[in-house]
């Protein structure tokens, strides 16, 4: 009697609550290809276990011939009657080739067989279970980092999170809480089950719907989101009833609901503007801050000529062509940006003594107002869209001055 064999089963029967004879078949087929490597024979071979010993013998499917030129594949016609008196040469016939220690080695290949069959079955449970969480948001423990790729326990799964799909700059550590969207379930190939990521446009538009009850209401909808993760976000909203502001409601209270959203985004700037069916006003919407002087559609060439005073021109663009980049990808439609000159010089630089005078009546800017008007930031907002980097490498201002002038602008603008 196979007792090790035996010990397996029950143990597995047990634990696992699957029937003996289940685990038999699963064990016979995992025999097979061990078999193989044990007799070396090219031909069939099966294995059988004896259901109430046991005891396993491997079979092969061999020629009976006069002569024997392959003892893997061939049995000379002498040998094969001893057992089987009718045989005739050019029969094929099942001869017992059970190995040496063949019992031991069913053991362990029934444990290793059963254990990954059942880490299968467990893994396709699991992406079932997880099938209509696909494109939501799923929240994990981290438990690992390795080469660039992030290991998240999501409780009952395992899941990654690739290196393009972590926001640029984040640091992971284990046992950091990590809300990421669910992009891809892997029930077929090795590997974890879940794949999710944190710089997918779908991660915002879900922290919105959670955060914003009135999207969740169907009062608002979101259209579209264009996205650079980790530095810039654009998300265009509409209102299904006159009585609700879409973009109020996106803010929240004293910008409650979007600092929420922002913070999970680790400090990602989120622009919320007004969808309109109308593309010219759109396209005025999606390159705010900046205020635009006229704008020219195209429809053969899906393009948008979009003028803008010299003033606004750095606002138009963005940090390295970042705010008129994600215009576009919001919009689906492309835009050029051009500066509209200023015929009346005097007509400018009485504009730019007006930006002047409005920045130097800020608390905490008052002198720094001519450079910053010199280098660009003409307007309250302005300064605001600007990073303090930006500010601190004006010359004659450096980081603390930075600092202190975009704090200044931040109590201006919310009182």
């Amino acid at each position: 009697m196979n007792n090790e064999l035996i010990a397996v089963l029950e143990y597995l029967e047990h634990e696992r609550g699957i029937d003996r004879e289940t685990l038999m078949e699963l064990v016979e087929e995992s025999l097979v290809s061990a078999a193989h490597k044990a007799v070396r024979s090219a031909q069939d071979v099966s294995v059988k276990i004896n259901r109430e010993t046991g005891d396993i013998q491997a079979w092969a499917r061999l020629t009976v011939v006069d002569e024997v030129e392959n003892s893997e594949l061939e049995i000379l016609v002498e040998d094969a009657r001893d057992r089987m008196p009718d045989v005739s040469v050019g029969d094929v016939v099942e001869w017992e080739v059970t190995p040496a220690n063949f019992g031991r080695i069913a053991a362990q290949t029934a444990k290793q067989a059963i254990m990954y069959r059942l880490r299968q079955a467990e893994k396709v449970q699991i992406c079932e279970a997880f099938q209509d969480q696909l494109d939501q948001l799923v929240t994990g423990v981290v438990r690992r980092v390795e080469r660039g790729e992030v290991y998240i326990d999501f409780s009952r799964a395992e899941g990654a999170m690739r290196y393009p799909d972590r926001i640029p700059g984040e640091d992971y550590q284990s046992g950091d809480h990590i809300t990421a969207l669910l992009v891809e379930i892997n029930a077929d190939r090795p590997g974890p089950s879940l794949y999710v990521s944190r710089s997918n446009p779908g991660l915002v538009k879900r922290l919105f719907e959670r955060e914003v009850t009135e999207i969740a209401e169907g009062l608002v909808e979101i259209k579209a989101v264009a996205r650079e993760a980790g530095y810039r976000t654009k998300i265009a909203v509409t209102s299904n009833d006159s009585r609700v502001d879409p973009v109020g409601a996106c803010v929240g209270l004293r910008g409650n609901r979007v600092k929420t959203v922002v913070r999970e985004l680790g400090g990602e700037k989120v622009d919320i503007i007004r969808w309109d069916g109308d593309v010219r006003t759109y396209v005025g919407n999606a390159l705010q801050p900046a205020k635009l002087s006229g704008v020219e559609i195209d429809e053969e060439a899906h393009c948008v000529q979009v003028t803008v005073p010299e003033d606004q021109l750095s606002l138009a663009i963005g940090k390295k062509g970042q705010n008129a980049r994600l215009a576009a990808k919001l919009t689906e439609w492309r835009i050029d940006i051009n500066k509209h000159e200023q015929q009346d010089k005097l007509v400018f630089e009485s504009k730019v003594q007006q930006a002047i005078k409005a920045l130097a009546l800020i608390p905490g800017v008052d002198e720094a107002a001519p450079l910053l008007v010199q280098h660009g930031f003409l307007s309250l907002e302005g300064v605001l869209a600007a990073d303090v980097e930006d500010l601190a490498a004006i010359e004659g201002l450096g980081p603390d001055r930075a600092a202190a002038i975009m704090k200044a602008a931040r109590e201006q603008m919310g009182g």
